[in-house]
C-alpha cells in the first residue's frame, strides 16, 4: 500500500473533521478575500459571462454530487437581469444527471471558464428547470430548440484567482482578450471600488507566483 495512503479512512489518526481542526492548518483568508463577494450580475460580470463559451454545473441530490460540463458558443449562458441566469440545456445522453437533482434539490453552482483567462467566475445560487417555449425559443441553434432552460436565481458571485490554471498550464500562452475583464477590474466592480484595478492588475503577476505553493 502507499505510504500515502491511510490504510483506512475511519482509522486516519490524521483525518481533519472539525472545523477548529481545519483552521489549523490554514492561514485566515485575507480581508479582501472574503469582502470580494457580490449578489448580482453587473456589467464587469456580464461581459465575463458573455465571453464563456464553457461552465462546469455543480448539483447535488440523493445520488450524491454531479459536476457536468456546459458548453456552446461565447454567451450561451444568459443573464435575463441582474439576479437571474438562463442555461439552456443542449443534446446529450438523457442521463439528466444534473437536471434530476435539481429536481430533488435546487443549490447549484457554476465555474465559468474563458479559453486563455487564468481567472474564473464563480457562482452560486438555487436553480428550476422551465419548460416555457418562448424562452427555448430564445435558445434555438441549428434549427433545434433545447427541451428545457436552467434558470439561476443567484446568490453569491465571485472572481477565483489564476493559480489553478497557471499550475495547471491548461491554455498554454495565450493573449487575453481585450473584451474580457480583468481580475482587478472585476474585484472593483463586486466590492464598490475596494482595490484600484490597474495597480492590482500590475501586481498580480509576482503576487500569484510568490503564492503558489
Amino acid at each position: 500500500m502507499d505510504a500515502l495512503t491511510p490504510s483506512s479512512p475511519l482509522g486516519d489518526p490524521f483525518a481533519i473533521t472539525t472545523l477548529e481542526q481545519l483552521a489549523q492548518h490554514y492561514d485566515a483568508p485575507r480581508e479582501l478575500v472574503l469582502k470580494k463577494v457580490t449578489h448580482r450580475l453587473e456589467e464587469r460580470t456580464r461581459a465575463f459571462i458573455a465571453a464563456s463559451p464553457f461552465a462546469i454545473l455543480a448539483t447535488c441530490g440523493s445520488n450524491g454530487p454531479h459536476a457536468t460540463p456546459r458548453g456552446d458558443a461565447p454567451g450561451f449562458i444568459l443573464p435575463l437581469d441582474e439576479g437571474t441566469l438562463a442555461l439552456p440545456d443542449r443534446r446529450g445522453n438523457n442521463r439528466l444527471d444534473g437536471l434530476r437533482d435539481i429536481v430533488e434539490n435546487p443549490e447549484v453552482a457554476l465555474l465559468f471558464f474563458v479559453p486563455g483567462i487564468g481567472e474564473t467566475l464563480r457562482v452560486n445560487g438555487t436553480a428550476r428547470i422551465t419548460a416555457d417555449l418562448a424562452l427555448r425559443e430564445r435558445f434555438t441553434e441549428q434549427g433545434k430548440t433545447p427541451a428545457t432552460v436552467l434558470l439561476i436565481s443567484v446568490r453569491e458571485v465571485y472572481m477565483q484567482c489564476a493559480k489553478a490554471l497557471m499550475r495547471s498550464r491548461l491554455w498554454g500562452e495565450r493573449k487575453r482578450p481585450e473584451a474580457v475583464p480583468t481580475m482587478g477590474q472585476l474585484i472593483a466592480a463586486h466590492t464598490g471600488g475596494l482595490v484600484e484595478p490597474e495597480s492590482y492588475d500590475r501586481d498580480a503577476p509576482q503576487r500569484l507566483r510568490d503564492t503558489m505553493y
